[in-house]
C-alpha cells in the first residue's frame, strides 16, 4: 500500500510527467506542470492568510475547473479540505459549517442564470456576515471562521477577491511552501467529508493520505488496469468522494482525466467523441442512460471505449451493457468511509457476477457480514450488516467520539449500517439500509434531515419520512404528515415549503397526511409506510416522481 501523500504525488507527477495533459474541462484543460503550479499558489494564499496545519478549510464551488486545484492547494498548506456539497441550501449548510470549525471558505458568487450563487447563500445563511467580508472575520455563529474568499476573477461579491488572495501568497517563499509540504504524513487526515447521519446531523468522516492513495491504487491498477495511455470520464460531483476519488486515481496512473461540469449528456457525448474516452465512471444509470440514449451516441469510438462502471437494478444494467457489447459493465458496492469503493467487480467477471455483485473488496481490505442486533459473523449467503476494515477505511468521524466508539467492534471492523450478503467467493453485495436512510439517485438522504425541516412549518405536528420507489432515482422521498389539531395544509404546500430550503434531492416527491400511526409499541412502524406508499404508486400506475425545481 503507498506511504506517501497526495502532494508528494502531484509533485511526482509534475516532476515526472510534467507536459501530460492531467485534467480536462469543457472550456480547457491542464497539464500536470499546470495543476502543480495552481496547487502550489493556493497554497501559498493560504499560508499567507495564516492557515497552519490542522486547520480546516473548506470549498463550495460549481463542478468547474478551480475545484481540484483549490482541494490539493488546501492539503498542500497543511490544512484539512473540506468539500461542501454545492447542492445545499442554507438550512443544510450552517450545519455543517458549525460543525466543521473552518478557517477559511473559498467559495464563488453567481456564474450564470442556471448556477448557484453562494456567496448568497452564505448571506442567508448567517444574517451577520456583514457586506463588507473582505477582511478578517468575527462571527458569532462560526467564530473559527476567519475568512471568505471569492475565487471569481471579476467580481468580490463582498469577499476576499481571488486576486489579493493569490498576492497574499506572494510573501511565501517557495523554501517555506517545500517545507510546509514536506510536513505533512502519509498518516494525517488530508480530506473531511460530510456524510448524511440518521440523526439529521451530518457526519465528518476523516479520510488520511494514505487511506485515499490505497483506493486509488487498489481501484486504478486492481481493477481498471488504468495506464497513462488511459482517457477516463465522471461527472460526479466534484464534492463527492467519487468524483474527487476517481481523479487522484487518474493522477496516480497518469492518465487524463475528464469532467463535464454541470452534468449535461450532450456536452458528456462531446467530451467522449472528442477525447477518445477508455474509462468511463458515470457511476450511477440516471447519469449514464442520458448519454447511451443520446442521439449521438453511435458516434462513440467503441473501440477505445474498454470499461463502463456503474450500479443500478440488473434489469437496467442489462440493458446498458447492450449498447456497448465491447465495453464490460462493472458493479460495485461503496461508500465515504471506505474512500469511494469497498468493493468492485473485475471486467472478465461473468455477467451476472459483474451486474448482480459489488465485486470483492479492493487489495488489502477486509469485508464481513454481521448479525444487526448479536454482532455475530453470518455465513455466506446470510443477510446482514455489511463490515469493512483495512487500509483504506476512514479514521473517524470528526469531533464524535461517542458515534466512533460506536461504529467499530473489537476487531477494528466499521459497521456501515448497510445491509447486504456475501457469497462463498467472498463478493459483497448491497441490498438496503439498516439506518432510516434513502439513496435518492446516488445522493445519500437521512429522513431526519427532511423530518427535521419538516416539523418547522407551523401546520406540521409529526412527520414520518420513507422511501418511496422510483423509476428514476431508485427511491425518492415520501413524507407522512400528521398535522397540529385545527391546523390544515395541503400536499403542494408543504412541498412549495421545503423547495429552495433544502437540497432538491431531500424534498419530498409525495406527502400523505395521516391521523393514526402504525406502532410497535412506543415505536412507528415505517415499514407499513413504506409499504403503503409503495403499494398505492403501484396501484395508481406510477412509477416516476414529480419532478421538483430548486425554487
Amino acid at each position: 500500500m503507498p506511504d506517501m501523500t497526495l502532494v508528494a504525488l502531484i509533485h511526482e507527477r509534475a516532476e515526472q510527467n510534467g507536459d501530460k495533459v492531467a485534467l480536462i474541462y469543457p472550456a480547457e484543460q491542464s497539464t500536470y506542470a499546470e495543476l502543480s503550479a495552481a496547487v502550489d499558489q493556493i497554497a501559498a494564499g493560504l499560508m499567507g492568510l495564516g492557515v497552519v496545519p490542522g486547520d480546516r478549510v473548506g470549498y463550495l464551488l460549481g463542478d468547474g475547473p478551480k475545484c481540484l486545484p483549490i482541494l490539493f492547494g488546501i492539503i498542500k498548506s497543511g490544512a484539512i479540505a473540506v468539500p461542501i456539497n454545492n447542492r445545499f441550501k442554507a438550512y443544510e449548510l450552517s450545519k455543517v459549517l458549525a460543525r466543521s470549525g473552518l478557517k477559511a471558505l473559498l467559495t464563488e458568487p453567481q456564474q450564470s442564470a442556471a448556477s448557484a450563487d453562494f456567496v448568497a447563500l452564505l448571506r442567508e445563511s448567517f444574517h451577520d456576515l456583514p457586506e463588507d467580508a473582505s477582511g478578517a472575520l468575527s462571527l458569532a455563529d462560526l467564530p473559527e471562521l476567519n475568512h471568505l474568499i471569492s475565487v471569481d476573477a471579476a467580481e468580490r461579491g463582498g469577499l476576499t477577491a481571488w486576486q489579493d488572495f493569490l498576492a497574499g501568497g506572494e510573501a511565501i517563499t517557495p523554501g517555506e511552501l517545500t517545507a510546509r509540504a514536506n510536513d505533512v504524513q502519509a498518516e494525517d487526515v488530508a480530506i473531511i467529508k460530510y456524510t448524511s447521519g440518521t440523526t439529521g446531523v451530518p457526519k465528518g468522516a476523516m479520510l488520511t493520505h494514505k487511506a485515499i492513495l490505497g483506493a486509488a491504487e487498489g481501484s486504478s491498477q486492481g481493477r481498471f488496469s488504468l495506464t497513462p495511455d488511459d482517457v477516463l470520464w465522471t461527472a460526479l460531483p466534484l464534492f463527492h468522494i467519487g468524483g474527487v476519488a476517481f481523479a487522484i486515481a487518474c493522477i496516480w496512473s497518469r492518465c487524463a482525466y475528464v469532467h463535464p461540469g454541470f452534468f449535461d449528456p450532450t456536452v458528456a457525448i462531446e467530451q467522449m467523441i472528442e477525447h477518445e474516452v477508455t474509462v468511463s465512471l458515470p457511476a450511477f444509470e440516471t447519469i449514464w442512460l442520458p448519454v447511451v440514449d443520446h442521439p449521438r451516441w453511435s458516434e462513440v469510438d467503441q473501440r477505445r471505449l474498454r470499461i463502463v462502471a456503474c450500479v443500478g437494478t440488473e434489469e437496467r444494467l442489462k440493458d446498458i451493457q447492450s449498447r456497448h457489447p465491447s465495453a464490460p459493465v462493472m458493479s460495485c458496492f461503496g461508500m465515504t468511509e471506505a474512500c469511494g469503493y469497498l468493493s468492485l467487480v473485475l471486467p472478465d467477471d461473468p455477467l451476472d457476477v459483474r451486474i448482480g455483485t459489488g465485486g470483492l473488496p479492493l487489495p488489502g481490505m477486509e469485508a464481513k457480514i454481521a448479525d444487526p442486533d448479536s454482532g455475530e459473523t453470518l455465513a455466506p449467503g446470510q443477510l446482514g450488516e455489511i463490515c469493512f476494515r483495512g487500509p483504506n477505511a476512514f479514521s473517524g468521524y470528526f469531533q464524535e467520539p461517542e458515534m466512533n466508539a460506536e461504529v467499530w467492534d473489537e476487531d477494528g471492523y466499521f459497521h456501515s449500517g448497510d445491509l447486504g450478503f456475501m457469497d462463498e467467493a467472498g463478493r459483497v453485495t448491497f441490498r438496503s439500509r439498516i439506518k432510516d436512510m434513502l439513496k435518492v439517485g446516488g445522493e445519500n438522504v437521512a429522513a431526519a434531515e427532511v423530518e427535521d425541516y419538516l416539523i418547522t412549518h407551523p401546520a406540521v405536528n409529526i412527520v414520518q419520512v420513507v422511501a418511496a420507489p422510483d423509476a428514476r432515482y431508485v427511491e425518492v422521498p415520501a413524507a407522512f404528515v400528521q398535522l397540529q389539531p385545527g391546523a390544515s395544509a395541503t400536499e403542494e404546500e408543504l412541498i412549495d415549503y421545503c423547495r429552495g430550503k433544502i437540497a432538491t434531492f431531500r424534498v419530498p416527491r409525495y406527502v400523505r397526511f395521516i391521523d393514526e400511526w402504525p406502532m410497535s409499541g412506543s415505536k412507528i412502524k415505517k415499514i407499513e409506510l413504506r409499504q403503503n406508499i409503495a403499494e398505492e404508486l403501484e396501484k395508481a400506475g406510477i412509477t416516476e416522481a414529480p419532478k421538483v425545481s430548486s425554487g
